[in-house]
C-alpha cells in the first residue's frame, strides 16, 4: 500500500477489491430490500384508486342530466394516467433490482443520451394531449359554450328554463328571481342570500356576477364549478333530475370569511317551487314600503 494523501489511500482500498467483498457480504440483500419496500408505495397507492373507482366514491352522487359526461372525462384520464403511472414506476424499480450495486460490480458506464428515445417521449405525450384535447371537446361545449336561452324565439319566455342572478360577495351568495314579468332587473324581482330553490327537471340559468373579489361557484352534485370574476356576467347552467339538498360553496380562496361562504341548494318538485316563490314574494312585499310597491306595480302618475 503506498503512503500519501487521502486519494490515494482511497485508491489502494478499491484495487484491494475490498468494498466488492463488502458489497458482497452486506449490500446485496440490502439493495433490493429497498427496492421491494419502493415498489409497495406504487402498488398501495394503485390499490386504493382501483377500490375508490370500484367503490364509486371518487365523486359525490350525480343529480344533473349531463353530469355522466364530465364523469366519465374525470374517469378515463384517471385511467390513462394510472396506465403511465404503473409503467413509469415498474420501469424504475426494474432499474433499481437489475442495476443494484451488489450485483453490478463493474466500472460504471455513462451514456450521453439517445436523440431517438427523446423524440419518441416528446411526442408520444403530446400526441396523448392532443387526443385528450379533442376527446374532450363535446363535454367541454355542453359545458361552457352552447347556453340555453331563457326566452323562445318569439321572446316569450320559456317555460323550460329557470333564469336566476348570482352575485358572489364577501361572504355569501346574493340571489336575485325574476317576479310576474319573468325578466330580470325589473322592480319585482325577487331576492334571497344564500338560499336557491330550483324545480326538478328543468334548465336552471344562472348569471354569475361578482360584486368585490374572485369566487367560485360549486355545486358538485351537478358538476357545475364556476369563477365569479369581478366587472364579468358569466352564464352558468344545469339541469337538475333529483329531489334533495345539495351544498353550494366558494371554491375560491376569496379573504378571512372564505370558509363561511356557503349557501344550499334546494331542489324540488315545481308545485314547491311555485309555493316557495309566492311565499318569498309576500315576505318581501310585507316589508316593501307602500309608494315603492305602488311605483313597482306602475300605478304611480
Amino acid at each position: 500500500m503506498r503512503a500519501g494523501t487521502t486519494v490515494d489511500l482511497a485508491d489502494d482500498f478499491v484495487a484491494s477489491g475490498a468494498p466488492n467483498e463488502f458489497l458482497a457480504r452486506g449490500l446485496i440483500p440490502v439493495g433490493k430490500f429497498w427496492s421491494l419496500v419502493f415498489l409497495t408505495v406504487p402498488i398501495f397507492g394503485v390499490g386504493v384508486f382501483v377500490y375508490g373507482a370500484a367503490a364509486n366514491i371518487w365523486l359525490p352522487p350525480d343529480v344533473s342530466e349531463s353530469g355522466h359526461n364530465i364523469d366519465h372525462l374525470f374517469m378515463f384520464i384517471l385511467w390513462l394516467t394510472g396506465a403511465v403511472f404503473i409503467a413509469t414506476e415498474g420501469a424504475l424499480f426494474w432499474f433499481l433490482w437489475k442495476y443494484n450495486a451488489g450485483s453490478n460490480r463493474g466500472p460504471v458506464k455513462y451514456t450521453h443520451g439517445s436523440h431517438s428515445l427523446e423524440i419518441v417521449w416528446t411526442i408520444l405525450p403530446a400526441v396523448t394531449l392532443l387526443f385528450i384535447a379533442i376527446y374532450q371537446m363535446n363535454a367541454w361545449a355542453d359545458a361552457k359554450m352552447r347556453n340555453p336561452s331563457a326566452f323562445l324565439p318569439d321572446g316569450r319566455p320559456d317555460p323550460n328554463v329557470v333564469e336566476i342572478e348570482v352575485l358572489a360577495r364577501q361572504f355569501e351568495w346574493r340571489l336575485r328571481y325574476p317576479g310576474k314579468d319573468h325578466k330580470l332587473g325589473t322592480p319585482d324581482d325577487l331576492f334571497t342570500v344564500n338560499d336557491i330553490h330550483v324545480p326538478v327537471g328543468k334548465t336552471v340559468l344562472v348569471e354569475l356576477k361578482s360584486g368585490d373579489v374572485l369566487h367560485s361557484f360549486f355545486l358538485p352534485n351537478l358538476r357545475v364549478k364556476q369563477d365569479a370574476v369581478p366587472g364579468m356576467r358569466i352564464p352558468v347552467w344545469f339541469k337538475p333530475m333529483q329531489i334533495g339538498w345539495y351544498d353550494l360553496p366558494c371554491a375560491e380562496l376569496c379573504g378571512w370569511g372564505h370558509y363561511k361562504m356557503k349557501g344550499r341548494l334546494t331542489v324540488e318538485s315545481e308545485e314547491d317551487y311555485q309555493a316557495w316563490l309566492e311565499q318569498l314574494s309576500k315576505e318581501q312585499n310585507a316589508t316593501t314600503p307602500p309608494a315603492a310597491e305602488a311605483k313597482a306595480e306602475g300605478k304611480t302618475e
